[in-house]
C-alpha cells in the first residue's frame, strides 16, 4: 500500500501537471496559427480513428496527417487531433501556420469560444483530479 502513495500519487500528479500544461500549449497554438493570417492549401494525407473504451461506452477520436508547402517553399507534415469525421484521405484543406512553428498548424476553422470553455473544462476536470490525489496523499502521510 505504500508503494501505492508514495510512488503513484505523486506520478498521477506529475501526470496531471503536464495533461494541463500541455492543453494550454496546444490551444495557444492554434491560436497563434489562427493570428498569424499566413494559409495554405493542405492535403490530408492519412486519416484514422482511435477508439477508447469509457464505462462501456465507445470514445472516437478522429486524427488526420496533412501535407502543406510554407510560403518560403517549405514542405511540412504535421498530425492533428479532433478533426471533422468526413474529412478523407486527399481532400484538400485550409491550413493556417505560424512562420516560426509551421508543423505546429492547424486545419481546423477558428473557434475561440469553444476552445477556451473546452480549455476550461479540462482544467477544471485537471484540477479536480489534482486536488483529489493531493488530499489522497496527505491524509495518508
Amino acid at each position: 500500500m505504500g508503494f501505492l502513495f508514495h510512488f503513484f500519487i505523486p506520478g498521477l500528479l506529475l501526470f496531471l501537471v503536464y495533461a494541463g500544461w500541455r492543453s494550454v500549449v496546444r490551444v495557444q497554438e492554434r491560436r497563434a496559427a489562427w493570428a498569424s493570417g499566413l494559409t495554405a492549401q493542405g492535403r490530408v494525407v492519412r486519416a484514422w480513428v482511435t477508439t477508447r473504451i469509457v464505462n462501456n461506452v465507445p470514445r472516437y477520436t478522429h486524427w488526420h496527417e496533412y501535407d502543406f508547402t510554407t510560403v518560403d517553399d517549405r514542405a511540412v507534415r504535421f498530425s492533428e487531433s479532433g478533426g471533422p469525421r468526413d474529412r478523407a484521405e486527399g481532400e484538400r484543406v485550409l491550413v493556417h501556420y505560424t512562420r516560426e512553428n509551421p508543423e505546429r498548424a492547424t486545419a481546423g476553422e477558428p473557434t475561440p469560444g469553444r476552445d477556451s470553455a473546452v480549455l476550461a473544462y479540462v482544467l477544471i476536470i485537471l484540477g479536480v483530479g489534482f486536488l483529489v490525489t493531493l488530499w489522497a496523499g496527505v491524509t495518508y502521510w
